[in-house]
């Protein structure tokens, strides 16, 4: 009179029989470990501040563009960031599993375009194009202009020792060229001759490892723009 009763679930061949010694012993008040050791949870608290730098970065750069803060505020927090950045990757293990800033950007579905540029180039837009204010402010400030004139002397003359010494190291010369280019754009916003080669030598430094050193002939011919952007910074200054 009435069909077979439908079963609940998919018939098998096979009964079964649940054991209790079989049942789970998960505590779940127990706190899951992500890592198995400390060496791991380093690594992957480095790697987490380089993704919050990257994430920080570029919301930085979105607010200068947007006039949101100042460039003083710009400047420092940019710098800040790209220090932390750099010395992060300077752990070997680290900057292995980091391989490189494309890469770990996949790995972990991050876009930021305004940040990867920022990395790349590895300064501060104020630094790499010049304020505009730099020179009415060191002629409002009277005898600062003299002060900034020779402190940017001194850090082209000793850049320039630096490779007559053979010093061809990147963390030797970028940390220098770096304060060259900041000393020169407290002086003047003008785009003298030379200039736009030492941001471009700033570039190519910021890309290679720490260990790196430059080969012979690129050695020659950043003396060669060095020399050539300090003769148009003493230019603008006649």
């Amino acid at each position: 009179m009435y069909g077979a009763r439908q079963l609940p679930y998919a018939p098998t061949p096979y009964s079964y029989t649940p054991d209790a010694s079989l049942s789970a012993t998960i505590n779940l008040d127990e706190e899951v470990k992500l890592t198995t050791s400390n060496a791991e949870s380093e690594l992957y608290d480095s790697l987490a501040e380089i993704y919050s730098i990257i994430i920080t970065l570029d919301a930085i750069e979105k607010a200068y563009i947007k006039d949101s803060i100042t460039e003083a505020e710009y400047t420092e927090t940019c710098s800040r960031l790209l220090k932390h950045y750099k010395a992060i990757l300077n752990d070997e293990t680290v900057s292995a599993e980091f391989r490189d800033l494309e890469s770990f950007k996949q790995k972990w579905n991050v876009e930021c375009p305004r940040a990867t540029e920022r990395l790349r180039i590895g300064l501060p837009a104020t630094v790499e194009q010049p304020s505009h204010n730099a020179s009415s402010n060191n002629n409002a400030g009277g005898g600062a202009d003299g002060v900034a004139i020779v402190l940017a002397t001194e850090n082209f003359i000793m850049f320039l020792d630096a490779l007559k010494l053979n010093m061809f190291a990147k963390d030797s010369l970028h940390p220098l060229l770096s304060d060259v280019i900041t000393s020169v754009n407290k002086v003047t916003d003008q785009d003298f001759e030379g200039r736009g080669k030492i941001v471009q030598w700033l570039i190519t430094l910021n890309q290679m490892k720490a260990t790196e050193v430059l080969a012979e002939d690129q050695a020659r011919e950043l003396t060669f723009d060095m020399e050539q952007a300090y003769y148009g910074f003493k230019a603008t200054i006649k």
